[in-house]
């Protein structure tokens, strides 16, 4: 497959997540009609709408490029054995300029509405900037474990034995479910690209912040993939017996 090709799938697919994602939480999280009864689809609904834009693009453009849209995916599909070396900068690249421009044209369009102020506009913190004021301590721990299962999973679901043509579910649903538990605690980043589009039109504190959401996941994905070698390397020895 043509390498431009890879990265405009890389492009398309991050942008998506975070525009989908981001979007459910800056445009329909919280809404409200006149008389001020709350209409918004709040956490359950924010965290459908990640899990969804991954599902979708998965079977949309994951044949073409591997469907990482995301940062700490591609290092842990790297660290088990399952991307060339010379793809990582690369796809990083796109995955962050694709985040970036979904959150420029999500401010745009979010902007729109007389009144409209920005808040954390879905970027991830801890301490004062966490929706539930974790702690730094806390925040790491949330984003490296859910980091480490979720490249678990997708190493899991695309494994020699998995279910051939259904991983983009299984993978769709763990995002979910990610969400779920952990949107209280860091806003949910485990997606380094997904956190930096955001935080640059949040404003300086969430910026400064940047690092613990770059940091985390990468942590958390470079451990699964190390597990994950161990795991379906014996599982592709047995298959071979």
């Amino acid at each position: 497959m043509d390498k431009s090709r890879r990265l405009g799938a890389e492009f398309f697919g991050t942008f998506w997540l975070t525009f989908g994602g981001c979007g459910s939480a800056v445009l329909a999280a919280l809404v409200t009609n006149p008389a001020g009864i709350n209409l918004g689809i709040g956490f359950l609904g924010v965290a459908l709408a990640f899990g969804l834009t991954v599902l979708t693009m998965a079977y949309a453009v994951g044949h073409v490029s591997g469907g990482h849209f995301n940062p700490a995916v591609t290092v842990g599909l790297w660290a088990g054995k399952r991307c060339a070396t010379g793809d990582v900068i690369p796809y990083i690249v796109a995955q962050v300029i694709g985040a970036i421009a979904a959150a420029a044209v999500l401010y745009w369009i979010a902007s729109g509405k007389p009144g409209w102020m920005p808040g954390n506009f879905a970027a991830n913190g801890y301490g004062e900037l966490s929706p539930g004021k974790y702690s730094l301590g806390s925040c790491l721990l949330t984003e490296v474990l859910m980091t480490f299962f979720f490249l678990l999973i997708i190493i899991g679901c695309t494994s020699k034995g998995a279910a051939v043509g259904f991983a983009g579910i299984p993978i769709g649903l763990a995002l979910t479910l990610i969400h779920l538990v952990s949107i209280p605690v860091t806003n949910t980043s485990v997606n380094p690209a997904r956190s930096t589009g955001p935080a640059l039109f949040a404003g300086a504190a969430y910026i400064s912040q940047l690092w613990l959401f770059w940091v985390a996941p990468i942590v958390g994905a470079l451990i699964a993939g190390l597990v994950s070698r161990w795991l379906h390397e014996a599982d592709e020895l047995a298959l071979a017996e």
